[in-house]
């Protein structure tokens, strides 16, 4: 009864988080079109930069426009592979530069990004598009997210790159990630100016540039593992007016075949957003327990022992996640039928955020490609 209860008040009072209508939001092209500079930190992605780079620098956009890569200490030529892409597509004018290895404090993202941004400044433009180096964006993202900005007068706007799904693991963990992110950050409530909810997704972010003067980012951020929920926390708390919703036409190109590649997504910082707390782990597993494992347990258990009450309960329950998860499934293009599947995948984050804990006071912290952050810090409190 309890979990019916919380999928009840789940379904009705977060938001409507459950619903993937939120996109960009209506826009008009502005008289005169202000100059963007877009930043791509790059560590290691030789493999993914010929998908996404030639989207960024054949981008169909009237105003000024210029890409930065900071190539963030790779070993496998990527700064070099980026020239050549350059050179063999044209397009928007390229920039490519390495800040070195970052200092004590820095995670090594944030360190390219604050790099970027001070080449970019020196070009005075109003807007920083901040993307990763495995997205993909059709030839009319910046024109579209600039016109959305302006015409909603957003200092910053988001957009939740459509994830990979063509692996078995993929379909089973990757529409459940970005469900699980939309209940924990409801869409609807970022943008409201009160809301004291703040989110956004590190693969496409458009900035006003005096924005991220007021909210003194990246410096501000620059413990942060989370860095994009820290981004728009920031920029929210110094009086911004954000933005976060799906997007139609912004694609991540990385693959993720193997459920060791999505475990080690998702476990690198899911304890961090916890905030290393072993109380807030603890709430978080009897909650993933209650609400997800408990409906289809109850069900079963109560038809097994002729429980009519405990299988009513628990069947209603499921029913109701399920209910909820099939819009993300049509979203990622993925069956009805997964709806029921949904408490396994719950297990599956159980078991990887448990991990997370395990390896942070291991004194692994968040390790990726090659750099181990022993005590990631996703919240503002350092700064």
């Amino acid at each position: 009864m309890i979990s019916l209860i919380a999928w009840l008040w789940l379904l009705l009072g977060q938001g409507y988080f459950w619903r993937t209508d939120v996109r960009l939001p209506s826009r008009q092209d502005p008289d005169e079109w202000p100059s963007v500079c877009v930043v791509v930190p790059a560590r290691d992605e030789a493999g993914v930069l010929p998908q996404s780079l030639p989207s960024l620098l054949a981008q169909d956009y009237p105003g000024r426009a210029e890409v930065f890569l900071v190539d963030d200490g790779s070993s496998d030529g990527t700064g070099q592979l980026a020239r050549e892409l350059a050179e063999r597509h044209g397009g928007l004018p390229l920039t490519v530069d390495s800040p070195g290895e970052p200092p004590a404090g820095w995670t090594g993202k944030l360190w390219a990004v604050r790099h970027g941004i001070t080449l970019a400044r020196a070009r005075e433009p109003e807007y920083l598009l901040l993307t990763d180096a495995d997205i993909a964006h059709a030839p009319d993202s910046l024109r579209e997210l600039v016109a959305a900005a302006r015409t909603g007068a957003y200092d910053l706007v988001s957009q939740m790159a459509r994830l990979r799904v063509e692996s078995t693991w993929e379909r089973l963990v990757v529409p459940a990630f970005v469900y699980f992110f939309a209940q924990l950050y409801p869409f609807r409530w970022i943008s409201v100016w009160r809301a004291r909810t703040a989110a956004a997704a590190g693969g496409c972010v458009l900035l006003r540039a005096d924005a991220a003067e007021r909210a003194q980012v990246p410096d501000a951020i620059r413990h942060a593992v989370i860095d994009d929920v820290a981004l728009a926390q920031a920029v929210k708390r110094s009086g911004g007016h954000i933005w976060l919703g799906l997007a139609e036409r912004v694609d991540s190109v990385r693959p993720y075949p193997r459920l060791h590649d999505l475990w080690r997504m998702v476990s690198r910082s899911a304890y961090a957003q916890l905030r290393h707390s072993p109380l807030l782990l603890a709430g978080t597993v009897l909650g993933l327990a209650v609400v997800y494992l408990m409906p289809p347990a109850a069900f079963v258990a109560g038809l097994a022992a002729g429980s009519v009450w405990a299988a009513v309960a628990g069947g209603l329950a499921w029913i109701v996640m399920g209910a909820t998860y099939v819009p993300m499934l049509r979203y990622y293009r993925q069956p009805a039928w997964q709806a029921p599947l949904l408490p396994v995948t719950a297990f599956l984050y159980l078991l990887m955020t448990v991990d997370s804990a395990v390896q942070h006071y291991r004194g692994r912290g968040a390790a990726w490609k090659g750099r181990t952050y022993a005590r990631p810090d996703t919240a503002l409190d350092e700064s």
